[in-house]
């Protein structure tokens, strides 16, 4: 076997055939299914050791989210690479043949992202991979755009772990997703880890995934996703930027923190954004970060320089969505 696919499950029962039996699909077969079950209460496990009695199900004594489980998927691997894999997906035949493909193109690809199209909106895309900027935004690129748009290959900043393919050894030099996180920014935590360590995070154009999109959360903005995304925020940038990134980037950070919680104030959501907050600023000694060898300075500046662009990137993006463009 070439590649393990974990797909963690949390109430998610109602997604799981469709999601399989795109699986079973494949051009490739050349592949084994993890699912790992947050302590659902929906008969998640029941229902896929009764339906399909062949698959590797793990299930976990309670909800520890999106990070442990997939944690506990790769560690059961014994793959060369995984694929993590929302439930609340179907994938194009080609999908896992596609991922292989550009995973091996270089033993520095850490990670893969594929190409997410919004389900029941097919014309437009989900996501094509992940940016971040300097005010600390993580940005899901492409989003509502055309699925006309981003066609070729691409290096970008991390991959959206929603259907992304991954080195497994990478794992053990770089660590594992972030359990603190619980879920949300994780997949851009260990992505920006990864960088640090000189490898590449890539886009795979023609690795299609249809996503439902917030499967599990219910709703695009909710109190739960707002407050954690908040605080895995201040995690993300403490753990991964060295004291003197911290102190170049102070004010692009806070202007981000700023707006972020006017636009959450003025949709309802402010007081679940400030205590996000205030619950990552009070528990930042808890956070181990990324050790600074002064053998990555050049990644690290690299990593700036990036940031750099992504703002400026996003920013005429966002002019440009104002503006009607496609």
């Amino acid at each position: 076997m070439q590649v393990t696919i974990v797909i963690p499950n949390y109430n998610g029962k109602h997604f799981m055939k469709p999601c399989l039996e795109s699986l079973d699909r494949q051009t490739c077969k050349d592949f084994e299914i993890i699912v790992v079950d947050n302590a659902s209460s929906d008969g998640s496990i029941e229902y896929m050791k009764e339906t399909y009695p062949d698959i590797h199900c793990i299930g976990l004594d309670k909800n520890y989210g999106f990070s442990r489980a997939v944690n506990e998927g790769i560690r059961a691997s014994r793959t060369p690479y995984v694929i993590l894999l929302n439930n609340d997906t179907t994938v194009d035949p080609h999908y896992v043949e596609e991922m292989l493909k550009a995973i091996r193109k270089s033993k520095r690809i850490f990670s893969v992202s594929s190409k997410m199209v919004q389900m029941y909106h097919p014309e437009l895309i989900d996501s094509a991979g992940d940016l971040y900027t300097l005010m600390g935004w993580g940005v899901c690129r492409g989003t509502g755009r055309p699925v006309s748009n981003y066609t070729e290959p691409d290096e970008i900043f991390t991959a959206c772990a929603g259907a992304a393919i991954y080195r497994r050894s990478a794992f053990e030099k770089i660590g594992y997703f972030d359990e603190s996180h619980f879920a949300y920014l994780e997949d851009i935590d260990v992505g920006y880890r990864a960088k640090i360590y000189g490898y590449k995070n890539m886009y795979c154009p023609t690795a299609l995934v249809y996503h439902v999109g917030s499967g599990t959360s219910g709703s695009k903005y909710n109190s739960f996703k707002v407050k954690l995304s908040a605080r895995n925020s201040v995690y993300l940038n403490y753990k991964n930027m060295p004291l003197a990134q911290l102190i170049l980037n102070f004010i692009p950070l806070a202007l981000g923190w700023l707006v972020k919680s006017i636009f959450f104030m003025k949709i309802g959501f402010g007081k679940d954004y400030r205590e996000g907050l205030k619950e990552g600023f009070q528990t930042l000694s808890k956070q181990k970060k990324v050790p600074f060898r002064l053998r990555h300075l050049g990644n690290y500046i690299k990593i700036e320089l990036e940031l750099i662009a992504h703002t400026f990137a996003y920013a005429k993006d966002w002019f440009s969505r104002k503006l009607g463009h496609k």
